[in-house]
């Protein structure tokens, strides 16, 4: 399970005139504001960019500043992946280690819509276990022992829900990366990846 909310895009116009620098064409950006606010490439400036994003990393420097925020909510065997995207990325998590005791545990806080009947089984028994170590705990603060019961039992498809900064760069490494990979995970960020703005011009920018 994996749940994308909450994407705003930001500085696409700071990133298309800094784009120009280079050849001095401020005079040449078209792009506009429409009426609801968002930023809507001209011609030219479109023209521009697609070139840029398609002659390689070392051209499309400008897709390093139109940065992307979002809230992911994933289970933590997503997250140990998505660590792999540490340069230029920042995320912000709900903590386990503070919170985890503040509300009961149910199936809803994991992960489990690929198990069978036996996989549901066996993680309806750990969330039980985990529910009284975490009824022990509220009872007793001074009781570390249920407290570390809670945290070194909790299976890795736990939901964690992370505030994730990132920039379109990275976007085109994860796209590419990972629009094939065998978690279904992977499969839903990279669908809500190509609908940001100019997705289809700017980040699927490799050839097939």
């Amino acid at each position: 399970m994996l749940k994308v909310e909450r994407g705003c895009v930001m500085n696409f116009e700071n990133a298309i005139r800094g784009a120009r620098n280079p050849m001095n064409s401020w005079a040449r950006m078209d792009s506009t504001y429409d009426e609801n606010g968002n930023f809507a490439l001209g011609p030219n400036d479109l023209d521009l960019a697609k070139r840029l994003a398609h002659a390689g990393s070392d051209h499309r420097k400008f897709l390093r500043q139109i940065f992307v925020s979002v809230d992911i909510t994933a289970p933590l065997y997503w997250w140990k992946e998505f660590d792999t995207y540490k340069v230029g990325t920042v995320a912000n998590s709900t903590s386990t280690m503070h919170k985890i005791h503040t509300k009961p545990f149910e199936r809803a806080d994991f992960s489990h819509d690929r198990l069978d009947e036996g996989g549901l089984a066996a993680l309806d028994a750990v969330i039980a276990y985990l529910e009284s170590e975490r009824e022990k705990f509220v009872a007793d603060k001074s009781d570390r022992q249920s407290w570390h019961n809670m945290i070194q039992m909790l299976p890795s498809s736990y939901n964690q829900m992370r505030t994730v900064t990132m920039n379109y760069e990275n976007l085109i490494n994860i796209y590419y990366a990972r629009r094939a990979h065998k978690l279904a995970e992977w499969h839903v960020l990279c669908d809500w990846i190509m609908s940001l703005p100019y997705a289809a011009e700017l980040i699927a920018v490799k050839e097939e």
